[in-house]
């Protein structure tokens, strides 16, 4: 199971760095203010929750049974998909109504903190 959240927490890394630099350099001109603010959002709570997976990865080398500790990691991927992604399609379509959707990644960022949390003070 950690090899799983590192390799997720690489990969969203990656999107994170791919994804700043297209915000910064390709939509800079395209996008409004209030939109270029909205998709560096996005970016930002999507690295911050990618490095979050990898450090999912390398606790669970310490508690490697941890059901409580993967699902905060599943927690936080779901979180990335619903919080991240929908700012990034907000930001480019303007559709407001993705952002109904936002709040549920949030409301799944901080289960995924939260757990991790009680889990580690469970944990032996």
């Amino acid at each position: 199971m950690p090899k799983i959240f590192l390799l997720l927490g690489s990969i969203n890394t990656f999107l994170c760095i791919a994804l700043g630099a297209f915000g910064a350099h390709g939509l800079k001109q395209m996008l409004s203010t209030d939109m270029l603010v909205v998709y560096q959002t996005g970016v930002q709570y999507h690295f911050f929750h990618a490095l979050g997976l990898l450090i999912i990865g390398l606790i669970l080398f310490h508690y490697p049974k941890s059901r409580m500790i993967a699902a905060s990691g599943w927690l936080m991927l779901l979180g990335i998909l619903l919080f991240s992604v929908s700012l990034y399609i907000l930001s480019l379509t303007e559709i407001r109504g993705l952002g109904m959707v936002t709040p549920f990644g949030g409301v799944s960022f901080l289960s995924a903190w939260a757990l991790l949390a009680y889990a580690l003070w469970k944990e032996k």
